[in-house]
């Protein structure tokens, strides 16, 4: 019939040809994706899920986090930064806490009043603690942070399980510190818990 259009059928090895083609075009793409997204995951950045109560009010059960992998890296973890690590009695176990106190240094903690003893404070500072809304009566702890290794606590002090009670951090337990915070929206913010104070 004039002017009709006939619409040519694909041949059967046409249309194997063409699925062949959508095959490996998804594969290139997830191994795109794959390169890309893996070693931002491993070296750089990686999603963390706050569960329990111990850094309330800072972070509360179920807030998202994004925790930075790579400042690690370059320089020494410091006082106050909320950091990410394997449990040192169980490293399939993710925690997070506050860093108190530093390689090479004391701690003596007494009520809810920390003092820290180090090269340069021979005899002694007490660390300012805003973040600390829920205190605990702690009974008198001394503790002498090796090299290499970190005392934290938890903001949450008296639902906290920390290094009063199991020790400090190794160094390479560390994954990383707080971010970004994605969850809830209305606390989305870039590192949540920062804390500086002049010593």
């Amino acid at each position: 019939m004039e002017g009709e259009i006939v619409e040519e059928k694909k041949q059967p090895e046409e249309k194997s040809e063409s699925a062949k083609q959508s095959f490996w075009e998804l594969v290139r793409f997830a191994l795109l994706a794959l390169l890309i997204v893996a070693p931002i995951r491993v070296l750089v950045a990686e999603p963390f899920v706050v569960s329990g109560a111990s850094m309330v009010p800072t972070f509360l059960d179920g807030d998202y986090l994004v925790v930075d992998k790579l400042s690690y890296k370059l320089n020494d973890p410091e006082r106050y930064d909320v950091i990410i690590f394997k449990y040192p009695n169980d490293t399939t176990k993710f925690f997070i806490k506050r860093i108190i106190g530093l390689p090479n240094e004391t701690v003596d903690i007494k009520g809810s009043v920390i003092t820290i003893t180090n090269a340069l404070h021979k005899d002694g500072f007490k660390i300012d603690q805003p973040f600390v809304k829920n205190t605990a009566n702690n009974n008198n702890t001394h503790y002498e942070i090796k090299s290499g290794e970190y005392f934290v606590m938890g903001d949450n002090r008296s639902a906290s399980s920390d290094s009063r009670y199991w020790g400090g951090v190794k160094r390479e337990l560390i994954s990383g510190k707080a971010l970004l915070r994605l969850l809830p929206i209305k606390n989305i913010g870039v590192f949540p818990g920062q804390y500086e104070q002049s010593e």
